[in-house]
C-alpha cells in the first residue's frame, strides 16, 4: 500500500502533471460473474452480506517473496573459530536455521488482488510483487497457488498474475467507474495487515484526485477503511462489480484515517486486458510538453474558461509536428471527450495504441479547430532540465516592468544556446510578475514572435486595448518552453 503522510501530499498535490480511453475492445473473455442484485435490493435487505458473501470468493491473498542471496558456508576454520564467530552471531555457519544455514530468510510482502478472468487471471497492485521472485495466491478457502507473473504497468501499478486451475474459478466485472457518483456506497475487500479476508464499506468521497504519484493520477477516494495489505484489492459498488483498484492512503500515522485511493475500472480495465495479452503496454505519444491552464494564460489566449491542456513546446519530427500542432494550441477535446486539464490528454493519448488517429479540437488564433494526429509509440522518458546561469548587470529597455534587451552572439553563449534561437533576453523582472526570471528568453507575446524589446511594448500595448488583463508570453528556459504571462494595464 502506498501511504503519503501529510507534507508529502500537499507537495504532491501542488504539482500539476499529466487518463484514458480503452486500448483495447469489449472485456469479454471466459468471465464467470456472480448474480447481481440491484442495489435498491440490497439496501432492502439491511445490509451488504449476501454481497460480499457472493463477491469474496473471487478476492485472493498475494504474497510475494524475494529470496536473499545465498550464504557461504564456512569450513576448515581453526580449532575453536567457529564457536568464536558464533557467540558473536555472526551469520551463515554450520547447523543454524535449518539447512545449515545457507541462505537468509526471505522478504516477504502481502498484498491483495482479485480474480478477472476465470481461467485464472488475477490483477493486484504492481508495487505488490515488484521484484518478487516468488508469488502465492491464497483463496478465501485457504487454496494456495503458485502464480506467474504474466506483465506489469508501473505507469498505472498494475500487475497481472496467472494460476493454473482445472475448472473455472469464480471472477469478477468491472463496473462503469465513469457512473460512480461521490456519495455512492463502496464496499472493499482485501488483506490488511495480512489479516486474511477483510470486508470494508463507506462512501465514494470524491472523484478524479491527483495525488502526485505520476501522469495517470485520477484515483477514486474512498473513506472505506483501507489499510497496509489492502493494495491490489477490489472496491465494489451495491451491485457487486469492480469500481476500482485499492492503491493508496493518506495516513500521518501508517493506519487508515478514511482517506484512500483507488484505479478507477475504466482505467485499469484496458490495462489488465492488454497487460493478459501481451504481457506490456504500448502507450501512444504526441510529442508535446503541455503545462497546466490558469486563469491567466486563459486571458492571455482568449479562452472564455481555464480548461484545456497548453501546449508548451512540440518536439521536432514528432506526430504532433507531423500533425500541425504548434506551441500556444490549447486541446479542448479529444475524440469527443473534453479536456480539462494537461494530465486528461496526458492520459488519453497515453492509452490510445500506437497508430491510433486521435480526433483534436485544438484552440489557436481565437478560434476551435479540428486536428486528427496518429499517435507513435511513446519513447523512453526524459528528465527535463531548467537552466539556471547568473545575469551579469546590463541597462535594458523597460517594458511593463520588465527589463529587457535584444539577443546578440554574446547573450547566446552566456545563456547557452544554439545559433537558431531567437527572441528577447530578460534582465531583470519585478515582483509582481511570477514565473519569470532573468536570463528567460522571450520567444513571442500573444502568439506573435519577437526579436527585439520594440517588439514585446507592441504586443502588451496590442494586449492592453483588447482589454486583456494579461499578455501571453512564450519563454525559453535552457532547453525547455513555457507559456506564462505578464500584466497589462488597459488602454
Amino acid at each position: 500500500m502506498t501511504v503519503l503522510k501529510t507534507g508529502a501530499l500537499r507537495r504532491n498535490m501542488a504539482a500539476a502533471l499529466l487518463a484514458g480511453t480503452a486500448l483495447l475492445g469489449g472485456f469479454t473473455t471466459g468471465l464467470v460473474p456472480v448474480a447481481a442484485a440491484a442495489p435498491s435490493e440490497v439496501l432492502e435487505r439491511g445490509g451488504i452480506a449476501d454481497l460480499v458473501e457472493r463477491v469474496s470468493p473471487a478476492v485472493v491473498t498475494i504474497t510475494a517473496a524475494k529470496n536473499a542471496p545465498e550464504r557461504p558456508v564456512m569450513r576448515d576454520m581453526p580449532p575453536g573459530f567457529e564457536e568464536f564467530l558464533r557467540r558473536f552471531g555472526v551469520p551463515g555457519l554450520p547447523g543454524e536455521g535449518g539447512g545449515g544455514g545457507s541462505r537468509a530468510p526471505q522478504a516477504r510482502a502481502l498484498g491483495s488482488g482479485f480474480v478477472f478472468d476465470a481461467s485464472g487471471y488475477v490483477v493486484t497492485n504492481r508495487h505488490v510483487i515488484a521484484d518478487a521472485d516468488e508469488v502465492t495466491v491464497t483463496f478465501q478457502d485457504g487454496t494456495e497457488r503458485a502464480a506467474e507473473i504474466i506483465g506489469e504497468d508501473e505507469k498505472t501499478d498494475l500487475a497481472v498474475l496467472r494460476v493454473k486451475t482445472d475448472k473455472p474459478l469464480p471472477a469478477l466485472k468491472f463496473a462503469d467507474s465513469d457512473k460512480v457518483r461521490v456519495g455512492d456506497v463502496a464496499v472493499a475487500v482485501g488483506n490488511p495487515f495480512g489479516l486474511g479476508g477483510t470486508v470494508t464499506a463507506g462512501i465514494v468521497s470524491a472523484r478524479s484526485r491527483d495525488i502526485g504519484s505520476g501522469p495517470y493520477d485520477d484515483y477514486i477516494q474512498l473513506d472505506a477503511s483501507i489499510n497496509r495489505g489492502n493494495s491490489g484489492g477490489p472496491t465494489f459498488n451495491l451491485s457487486g462489480d469492480v469500481i476500482g483498484i485499492n492503491t493508496a492512503i493518506f495516513s500521518p500515522n501508517g493506519g487508515s484515517v478514511g482517506i484512500g485511493f483507488a484505479i478507477p475500472s475504466n482505467m485499469a480495465r484496458p490495462v489488465v486486458e492488454a497487460l493478459k495479452e501481451d504481457g506490456k503496454i504500448e502507450r501512444g505519444w504526441l510529442g508535446v510538453s503541455l503545462q497546466p491552464m490558469t486563469q491567466e494564460l486563459a486571458d492571455g489566449l482568449g479562452l472564455p474558461q481555464d480548461e484545456g491542456a497548453l501546449i508548451a513546446s512540440v518536439e521536432p519530427k514528432s506526430p504532433a509536428e507531423k500533425g500541425g500542432l504548434k506551441a500556444g494550441d490549447v486541446v479542448l477535446k479529444a475524440d469527443g471527450k473534453p479536456i480539462k486539464d494537461s494530465r486528461d490528454l496526458a492520459r488519453h493519448v497515453g492509452m490510445v495504441s500506437p497508430g491510433t488517429k486521435v480526433d483534436l479540437s485544438v484552440w489557436r488564433d481565437g478560434r476551435a479547430r479540428s486536428m486528427d494526429i496518429t499517435v507513435a509509440q511513446a519513447p523512453g522518458s526524459t528528465e527535463s532540465r531548467i537552466a539556471r546561469g547568473g545575469m551579469q548587470k546590463e541597462d535594458g529597455t523597460e517594458v511593463a516592468g520588465l527589463k529587457l534587451t535584444t539577443l546578440t552572439d554574446t547573450w547566446r553563449q552566456r545563456l547557452g544556446l544554439d545559433g537558431e534561437a531567437s527572441g528577447v533576453v530578460v534582465l531583470d523582472v519585478p515582483g509582481d510578475v511570477e514565473g519569470l526570471r532573468a536570463g528567460d528568453l522571450i520567444q513571442s507575446v500573444n502568439n506573435t514572435p519577437v526579436a527585439k524589446p520594440s517588439d514585446v511594448q507592441a504586443q502588451v500595448a496590442a494586449a492592453a486595448k483588447a482589454g486583456r488583463k494579461n499578455a501571453l508570453v512564450r519563454v525559453r528556459r535552457g532547453d525547455n518552453s513555457a507559456f506564462l504571462t505578464i500584466p497589462v494595464k488597459p488602454a
